[in-house]
C-alpha cells in the first residue's frame, strides 16, 4: 500500500514473480467513472473509492477461500480503507511503502500510460493516514532491495 507512484506495481510484480504467487493490480478493479475522474484531474472521493475498495475485498476473500496465495496493490490510503479490505481476515500482510513527496512527483511525472497524474498526487499525500500498525519499507531504495525486506520482515518464501 501507498500513494500513487510508491512503486507498488513494480514491488509488487517482482515479489509475486519471486514468491510464484499471483499478482493482481488494485487500479484494474477501479470504475470506468474513477477512471475518467483520475483522467479529468479530479481526486477520487471516499464515496468513489467504495465500490473499489469492496472488489479488492472480494478478492482477498476469494483468494482465501480458494488458499491460494498472491500479492495484492491497493493504495488503502485510510485506515477505515484497511480495515475494509482485510475484514475477516486476519492472516492478511500490509506493507506500506513509504516515501515522500519530493521523491515521489518526479516519478509519476515521468510515468507514461497511467490515469494518475502527478499533479493529483497533493491529493494522495492530504488522503493519507500514515500506518501505525503495519511494517513500512523506504522506497528511495532499489525494487530488489525492498522486495528482499519485505520478504525477510514477512517471513516469506518461495511457493
Amino acid at each position: 500500500m501507498g500513494v500513487s507512484g510508491s512503486g507498488k506495481t513494480t514491488i509488487g510484480q517482482l515479489l509475486a514473480r519471486n514468491l510464484g504467487w499471483s499478482f493482481y493490480e488494485g487500479d484494474d478493479f477501479h470504475s470506468g467513472r474513477n477512471v475518467s475522474k483520475l483522467l479529468g484531474g479530479v481526486p477520487l472521493s471516499d464515496e468513489d473509492r467504495v465500490p473499489w475498495l469492496f472488489a479488492i475485498h472480494q478478492l482477498v476473500h476469494d483468494l482465501i477461500s480458494k488458499s491460494q496465495r498472491a500479492v495484492i496493490t491497493c493504495s488503502a490510503l485510510k485506515q477505515t480503507y484497511r480495515k475494509l479490505i482485510t475484514e475477516g481476515h486476519p492472516h492478511v500482510s500490509l506493507v506500506y511503502l513509504r516515501g515522500n513527496y519530493a521523491l515521489i512527483h518526479p516519478r509519476l511525472e515521468s510515468r507514461t500510460g497511467h490515469f494518475m497524474k502527478a499533479d493529483l498526487l497533493a491529493s494522495q499525500f492530504t488522503a493519507l493516514e500514515e500506518p501505525h500498525d503495519v511494517p513500512f519499507i523506504d522506497v528511495s531504495q532499489a525494487p530488489e532491495v525492498i522486495v528482499e525486506q519485505i520478504k525477510s520482515m514477512l517471513h516469506l518464501q518461495p511457493a
